[in-house]
């Protein structure tokens, strides 16, 4: 599995430790071996142009999925996660957590997009909404060992 982040923005994010989650992510829903995902850290200012220009919607934002599901067979290609990390310091702090949690929960949130979850009802915000909590737990009691 090939994680690639890209990071094009100023606050210091330990670039390994998403790629790893990210990819604990992908085995954890038994992702094909041969899948690819990105990963790119921007500023507010073009994650808010981002999601201008592909949602509609004229305001900054912590997380954008874009999927791709292209599959040559010999890669699966899942599409880009964007994430603000200035937006997630701010959500941290109104949440009294670490960044790091507020990244690491965007992460799994905007990749799970990317497999086809959604949070449109409140069936599917539950359910992903819960799934989320259990890749981020397992990954966090892997890290521990």
């Amino acid at each position: 599995m090939d994680v690639f982040v890209a990071n094009e923005q100023p606050i210091t994010v330990d670039e390994a430790r998403l790629a790893q989650l990210a990819r604990h992510t992908l085995d954890a829903e038994e992702v094909d071996e041969a899948a690819e995902l990105s990963v790119l850290l921007v500023t507010a200012e073009h994650i808010k142009m981002l999601n201008a220009r592909f949602a509609g919607e004229d305001h900054t934002t912590d997380v954008l999925a874009f999927p791709m599901n292209e599959d040559d067979d010999e890669t699966l290609v899942l599409g880009d996660v964007v994430i603000c990390p200035e937006i997630a310091r701010a959500n941290a702090d109104k949440l009294s957590h670490s960044l790091e949690h507020e990244l690491d929960t965007l992460l799994v949130h905007g990749t799970l997009h990317l497999l086809g979850y959604d949070h449109q009802r409140e069936d599917d915000k539950r359910r992903m909404d819960g799934r989320s909590r259990e890749v981020i737990e397992s990954f966090a009691g892997r890290s521990l060992r």
